[in-house]
């Protein structure tokens, strides 16, 4: 009996540690998710890379996640080699300009099936205003044609880009915010050779001018 206490006594102590341990683990999990908003670093970081239009630098996400920058650059190193040995359908990538997330090159000729005829459907009212204002002042940022239309257009320019209608073509030199362009399939889509045969722009977006003229002056002022 008394070897039995004992064996009582062990257990309760492994189960104080135990709790212990939990009660530890719980808290550091809450002190990583209340500085990055996200379970982990990897996690802040895939869903960062999922909403950027354009390559974010490692410097950038640290200060705003407020982490080490080796940290993040290991991070963003570890999730670029697993998704090349899981052959996903993406891939990260590093440039001159940052990280970015894009599709894999093994699936490109899929892209290309699927921007001319995978996507039949029509063209939503956004999506044609966006392409309208883009076709009349290109190349435009999303930042001006949101300043035009007075709504976000990421998720917008982002399908007009996955239909072939658009394409980035560099970047803006005061801003460094990438540039949009309309591609050969948009003039073929419309039945034209050239920009130049398309209607004149007055009927048809009269306040496209001020509009422009206006966001242009209050980011240089």
């Amino acid at each position: 009996m008394p070897m039995s206490g004992h064996e009582i006594k062990d257990s309760d102590g492994m189960g104080d540690a135990n709790l212990e341990s939990a009660t530890l683990s719980d808290a550091i999990a809450a002190e990583v998710e209340a500085g990055l908003g996200a379970p982990t670093l990897a996690a802040a970081l895939e869903a960062l890379l999922l909403v950027s239009d354009e390559p974010v630098s490692s410097a950038v996400f640290a200060d705003f996640l407020k982490t080490d920058e080796n940290d993040v650059i290991t991070t963003l190193t570890a999730l670029m080699r697993d998704y090349a040995a899981a052959d996903r359908g993406f891939e990260l990538r590093q440039t001159a300009d940052g990280w970015r997330m894009y599709t894999a090159v093994t699936c490109s000729d899929l892209m290309t099936r699927w921007a001319r005829d995978g996507q039949r459907a029509k063209l939503t009212q956004a999506a044609l205003e966006t392409l309208a204002v883009i076709a009349y002042k290109q190349p435009m940022t999303r930042a001006r044609i949101a300043a035009i239309r007075g709504v976000n257009v990421d998720g917008v320019v982002r399908s007009l880009v996955a239909r072939g209608l658009i394409t980035e073509s560099g970047t803006d030199e005061a801003s460094q915010a990438m540039l949009y362009r309309t591609t050969p399939l948009f003039l073929e889509r419309l039945g034209v050779e050239a920009l130049s045969e398309l209607p004149a722009i007055s009927p048809l977006l009269p306040d496209i001018d001020d509009a422009v003229d206006l966001f242009d002056a209050m980011n240089a002022s």
